[in-house]
């Protein structure tokens, strides 16, 4: 190490793959900087820098696999680094194959890193144990797959190395129902996929925000100047920079994309101000310089307290942001006919999506408008948005989507692309924003903690007559989608069951804490995790059979949700408790509960999709839809579906998402997007059959097929015009079971889920085995702690997200009951998996214990 002329500067070599780099900077700095800044290899991912809390950026350093983002530069002098780009190609093509066959990768952002540790374990231990691969994984954080399909891929991987035999695939077919690998995710392992902030363009600048101080403040002054006297800093921006609509929304536009003087922030993660600079770290610096002088309020942060009369108002209109019913019957006179009643209270905390990649654009000028490079959940709606707040016709704007690191719903809202079109708009430049873990948990919407009052009746038999339920949900800063959470939280209120009469009203309330919004299961799983524990404390006072109370009580054709709706066809309520039934009554302790969650968004909203086929070449056809590829492999979807329909080859498929090529959609939201694209691409499809009959692909080149499948007949709850009640087009079913051991700690989770028909095994497997997992920290161990307004943390590791040796074994049983509007049948599966777990935990606790658990989570 050699000091540069006596500053904080010093020089150092040290091996990089092999290749010698130097290094010439503060040696302080992280390794995980200046392999991605300097060296250029972005194979190791930041997934919580500085926190050391994910392992995405895990590299060899001397033999040893170290967190890059904590080793600072001086303890990597002389040294020699292997990452995830680097590893040996035999092992690396092992891996790749095997995350690729077993389904080990779904988003893949944390399995570069869980690369380099499996390679590093293969190579001391050949043939790990499970538990063995399992306790190599304690540093790592993957919040898709629940780490059964990770530990099969190494397995599988140390197998192939050590026989020296191939991985072979899955399935020779691509059609519906096998199991194809991931459209695209073999790059994806060893990290040479880019996610946004892997991506770089010639003149790119960087950008970062100034968040606000307080939850509730009113701005009096910006100071700027010493920001924008700091070398390197192009320009600071204010809300008055803005040329269009300051404020954006996906329903309500109620959210500033900048705060102005004088104005009111309303959370801690307002955005004052954003700064563009020649790099990240300048550009974060002069942000901290921006000084702001603020008169500070009393915070708004009990939602019991927001409605009352005499409070702050959170925004103008008020603190009370909807009020959503379901009401069917007569629950007064349905009450007094009950043999066994129950009353509580249950309530349910606020959680962190927990996603691996942090938000991030790149924003670009483009054609006198701007080309934006988005990790968001809805390029249409940022492209809308965008638009909006630019001042251009949205034909000017186009948003291109780069398949991202988790979703789980926390990407639907408008986070860092605004500031990014701003600033690249303005300066005419590229600009690309990184946000840090700390500011993406101070952003972006959580789930909503739902208080909720249940009065459920049945009769001596075990009938279910009578459910009433009064739900609050602090939806926070902004609204978000919070009015359709408690809506939701509403129509799912009586879970997998008929009731004949229901009252229900749900309240979503605003207070200064983190906005709440979208979240996987999205209130169906509060308002379940109530409905099943009173079941159960209903089966205790009149003593019914667990099983049995919920199988003649269950939902079957005929029967109606919580809002009226009377399912025609395709309910799969008992086909799930007959697959766990032989097990859950043969188990010491168990719990069981059942799940019911909507797909689509309904409620008299729009449902379409559509997909836009393009024959490039003989042996080349793009796929266009407007769905985004999180890891839930909705773009293996769209590829399975079209393999199947034209009998052609996956591997003359591309798929393409930007709104350039004009395939709208929605929001990637409410488990619709294999139905919507699905169908979308059968349409399409219909026309290249009629021409493949007639012609070879090669005639076809040029040519361009478009469907659309459209659902516009969902009527809101308490709203239906004279018309039958239809509140969603479709609608999964599950039922799950949490054994116990004899020491009260989860022994294996079984969880039978209605998919309609499975299309793709592996992935369905893996998305019911992520839900658990989402769903068990959501029972046991996660909570966003607030005091004031604000996190008592930011930390990744204090979120509770359970890691590989926490997880319990789970068995998932596909059971296939066809939707009558799903392509071939299939429903959404992206967030039923963790709808009954909640509850399921806390019945089995009370088999255990005997003590009744109705808060989350259940730490006791």
């Amino acid at each position: 190490m050699t000091r540069q002329n006596g500053s904080t500067s010093v020089q150092m070599q040290l091996t990089v793959n092999g290749e010698a780099r130097t290094f010439v900077g503060d040696p302080d700095s992280s390794l995980l900087q200046f392999l991605r800044d300097d060296c250029g290899d972005t194979s190791p991912k930041d997934g919580c820098s500085p926190q050391g809390a994910c392992g995405a950026c895990a590299v060899e350093l001397n033999g040893k696999v170290v967190l890059s983002c904590v080793i600072p530069m001086r303890k990597a002098d002389g040294g020699m680094v292997i990452t995830p780009a680097g590893l040996d190609e035999r092992v690396g093509g092992a891996l790749t194959e095997a995350f690729a066959q077993c389904g080990g990768a779904q988003c893949a952002y944390c399995i570069p890193g869980i690369a380099v540790r499996a390679a590093h374990l293969l190579k001391s231990n050949p043939d790990p144990s499970d538990e063995d691969i399992r306790a190599a994984l304690q540093q790592h954080l993957c919040r898709c797959t629940g780490y059964q399909k990770i530990v099969d891929s190494i397995r599988t991987a140390g197998e192939s190395l050590r026989t020296g035999e191939p991985i072979r695939p899955r399935s020779e077919s691509a059609g519906v129902g096998a199991r194809l690998s991931k459209y695209n995710i073999r790059p994806a392992v060893l990290g040479a996929r880019p996610f946004v902030a892997d991506m770089s363009v010639p003149n790119m600048l960087h950008g970062a925000v100034r968040l606000s101080d307080h939850p509730r403040a009113r701005v009096l002054r910006i100071d700027t100047s010493e920001a924008s006297a700091l070398p390197g800093v192009h320009r600071v921006f204010l809300a008055k920079d803005i040329p269009g609509n300051r404020h954006v929304g996906l329903i309500v536009p109620d959210w500033p994309v900048m705060v102005a003087e004088g104005e009111i922030t309303r959370y801690v993660g307002d955005v004052l101000a954003c700064v563009a600079a020649e790099t990240r770290e300048i550009a974060r610096t002069a942000a901290r310089l921006i000084k702001v002088e603020y008169d500070v309020l009393e915070p708004v942060t009990d939602m019991f307290e927001a409605v009352k009369p005499d409070s702050p108002k959170v925004h103008e209109g008020g603190n009370v942001l909807s009020v959503s019913r379901a009401k069917k019957g007569d629950v007064d006179a349905a009450f007094a006919r009950c043999a066994h009643i129950v009353e509580q209270t249950y309530t349910t905390q606020m959680i962190e999506h927990g996603y691996l990649e942090p938000e991030a654009c790149l924003a670009c000028p483009h054609d006198g408008g701007v080309k934006v490079y988005s990790q968001s959940q809805g390029v249409y709606e940022d492209r809308r948005q965008i638009a909006s707040l630019l001042g251009l016709n949205e034909r000017d704007v186009d948003v291109v989507l780069v398949p991202n690191g988790g979703g789980f719903g926390g990407k639907e809202d408008l986070c860092v692309q605004g500031h990014a079109a701003l600033m690249a708009r303005l300066l005419d430049r590229p600009v690309k924003i990184v946000i840090s873990r700390d500011e993406s948990i101070l952003m972006h919407p959580k789930r909503h903690p739902l208080h909720m009052v249940y009065k459920v009746g049945c009769t001596d038999r075990g009938e279910l007559l009578a459910v009433q339920a009064r739900i609050h949900g602090d939806t926070g800063a902004y609204a978000s989608v919070g009015m359709k959470v408690l809506e939701r939280a509403a129509g799912h209120a009586t879970g997998a069951y008929h009731v004949e009469n229901v009252d229900v009203e749900s309240t979503a309330v605003y207070t200064n804490n983190l906005p709440c919004g979208a979240m996987r299961g999205f209130g169906a799983n509060q308002a379940n995790f109530a409905i099943e524990c009173a079941i159960d404390e209903l089966c205790e006072l009149g003593g019914f059979d667990r099983w049995q109370f919920r199988y003649d009580n269950a939902l079957t054709e005929g029967r109606s949700t919580a809002t009226g709706q009377v399912l025609a066809s395709g309910v799969g309520v008992r086909a799930t408790l007959e697959a766990v039934k032989e097990q859950f009554q043969s188990a010491r302790f168990a719990g069981i509960a059942c799940g019911l969650k909507n797909t689509g968004i309904g409620n008299g909203m729009l449902d379409e999709g559509t997909a836009r086929i393009v024959i490039r070449a003989a042996d080349h056809v793009e796929i266009h839809h407007g769905w985004t590829e999180m890891g839930q492999g909705v773009d293996t979807m769209a590829v399975q579906t079209f393999c199947q329909e034209t009998g052609l080859s996956h591997e003359l498929v591309s798929v393409h998402v930007e709104t350039a090529y004009d395939a709208p959609c929605g929001m990637t939201t409410a488990s619709r997007a294999t139905s919507l694209v699905g169908n979308a691409i059968i349409d399409a499809c219909k026309q290249l059959k009629l021409d493949l009959a007639q012609h070879g692909l090669s005639e076809l080149v040029g040519r361009t097929y478009f469907g659309r499948w459209t659902c516009d007949w969902t009527n809101k709850p308490g709203n239906t015009d004279g018309k039958p009640i239809k509140t969603h087009y479709s609608y999964s079913y599950a039922t799950q079971v949490v054994i116990l051991d004899d020491t009260g700690r989860i022994e294996r989770v079984i969880a039978a889920h209605d998919a309609g028909r499975v299309m793709n095994p592996t992935l369905f497997e893996g998305q019911i085995e992520g839900s658990v997992h989402m769903g068990l920290g959501y029972a046991l161990t996660e909570e966003l702690v607030l005091e004031g307004g604000r996190p008592k943390s930011t930390r990744l590791r204090k979120c509770g997200i359970m890691r590989a040796r926490d997880m319990p074994p789970v068995e998932v049983i596909g059971v296939e009951v066809p939707d009558e509007f799903g392509p071939y049948g299939a429903k959404g599966v992206g967030e039923i998996g963790l709808v009954p777990t909640a509850p399921a935990v806390a019945n089995a606790l009370f088999t255990f214990d005997g003590r009744r658990r109705r808060s989350l989570p259940m730490k006791d």
